[in-house]
């Protein structure tokens, strides 16, 4: 841009001789013939860099016309040289310092003198109006700066209440489903006891009438104990889930080995009546919790053993795997794995089912088809959860069924060993 020169003087050659001096620099010149018409054109106009005013006006010398201009907040900043034929007094020339010019230039004017000290402020000028930029653009950056801290600021503020929320919430859900498992577990409990008066009394009417009754009494009389049998399965499984929500979650160091041999003692007569053939491998010693792990297993070794094929015998095959810093699941770092393998030649299912099968009373299959009460999977999925760990199926229809049970080699807590292990 083009510095502006504000040029005063009554006399027109002084404001030619001025303009024709200093035009080869390239600044932009407004004249003006009297120290009123440079107040006029100082009311609309206050960006000039210089003012090279005359000190020998009419009406208003350059001296009262320096005063007011400087009156003005907006035009105390603009430099003025006084131009003069006269050499003052000191007196004189403190005044028109007073009034705030910066300096003084005598007639006849020196062309190079001119230049010069104009070239000076010319220069001081635009290292100011850079600053002045600078300034402006650091007060922008600064305003920018204080609205992305304060928009930070109620971010952080409302993430800190909707934790607080959603802690609250989470304590509210805690606290209903403690009262939830509470229920459940006292609901299914206080059943037990006319449900055995049901089986009872039913077992004593039909050794007590049998001989009296006809096909289609006997048929209900049956129908009865059978709906008690199935009635007292579901309570059992109901209580057992209860009953995981307020588990102590104490591991010892156990033989997995050991404790799934426990369970095919349980399960001895129902292995034999299938004549299945169980597959154990060396299965190892972790810490967990002895009375999870056995339901887990023993509910796995049924499916197996309900859902064979009858065209085929059963293999059971149980065989572990270890895998290394697995992050194949969606964990907070990554572990190391035992992945346990509980695999049959089943009747298997469609894959598209492999993660329902693991909801509350999901089933594949009907009651008359297969008895169950749709609970045994799902509690399977809570146990090995409580053990941090994660728990997958891989099926395919008339091939069988692969459950995968992934257990940490390590837990958090550990303590005294089972039987010494």
């Amino acid at each position: 841009m083009h510095q502006k020169i504000l040029l005063v003087d009554d006399r027109e050659d002084n404001l030619l001789s001025m303009e024709a001096i200093l035009e080869t620099e390239g600044y932009q010149f407004v004249k003006a013939n009297s120290g009123r018409q440079a107040l006029k054109i100082l009311l609309a106009e206050f960006d000039f860099a210089l003012i090279l005013m005359d000190v020998e006006m009419p009406n208003l010398n350059g001296f009262e016309t320096a005063a007011l201009i400087y009156e003005r907040e907006k035009l105390k900043h603009i430099p003025i040289i006084f131009i003069t034929a006269h050499t003052y007094g000191e007196e004189n020339i403190f005044k028109g310092f007073r009034t705030g010019a910066v300096d003084y230039i005598y007639k006849p004017i020196n062309p190079e003198l001119l230049r010069v000290k104009v070239a000076v402020f010319i220069d001081l000028y635009k290292k100011n109006y850079q600053l002045v930029l600078q300034e402006k653009k650091l007060i922008a950056i600064n305003k920018s700066l204080q609205n992305e801290i304060n928009d930070r600021k109620a971010s952080e503020e409302k993430i800190i209440e909707l934790n607080k929320q959603l802690l609250n919430n989470i304590d509210g859900l805690e606290k209903a489903n403690k009262e939830l498992d509470r229920f459940a577990f006292m609901a299914s409990h206080d059943l037990q006891e006319p449900l055995r008066k049901i089986r009872t009394f039913s077992d004593r009417l039909f050794i007590k009438y049998k001989d009296q009754l006809d096909s289609d009494g006997i048929m209900n009389i049956n129908r009865i104990q059978s709906a008690a049998t199935r009635m007292q399965e579901l309570i059992k499984d109901i209580l057992t889930f209860s009953k995981l929500s307020v588990q102590n979650e104490s591991f010892v160091k156990a033989d997995l080995k050991l404790l799934v041999q426990e369970v095919l003692e349980d399960l001895q007569l129902t292995v034999l009546e299938k004549k299945a053939c169980i597959e154990l491998g060396a299965l190892p010693t972790l810490f967990v919790n002895p009375g999870l792990i056995k339901p887990l297993f023993f509910n796995l070794i049924s499916n197996a053993l309900k859902y064979s094929r009858k065209d085929q015998p059963l293999v059971i095959k149980i065989y572990p795997e270890y895998v290394h810093n697995d992050q194949s699941f969606q964990h907070s770092a990554a572990m190391n794995f035992c992945r346990i393998y509980v695999k049959d030649n089943g009747i298997g299912f469609d894959q598209q089912y492999a993660e329902q099968i693991f909801e509350m009373f999901q089933r594949l299959h009907t009651q008359t088809e297969y008895e169950g009460t749709g609970i045994g999977l799902a509690l399977c999925k809570q146990i090995v959860e409580k053990h941090k760990g994660f728990i997958s199926a891989l099926s395919k229809v008339n091939e069988g069924t692969t459950f995968i049970v992934s257990l940490p080699l390590q837990q958090p807590v550990k303590e005294k060993s089972l039987n010494g292990v």
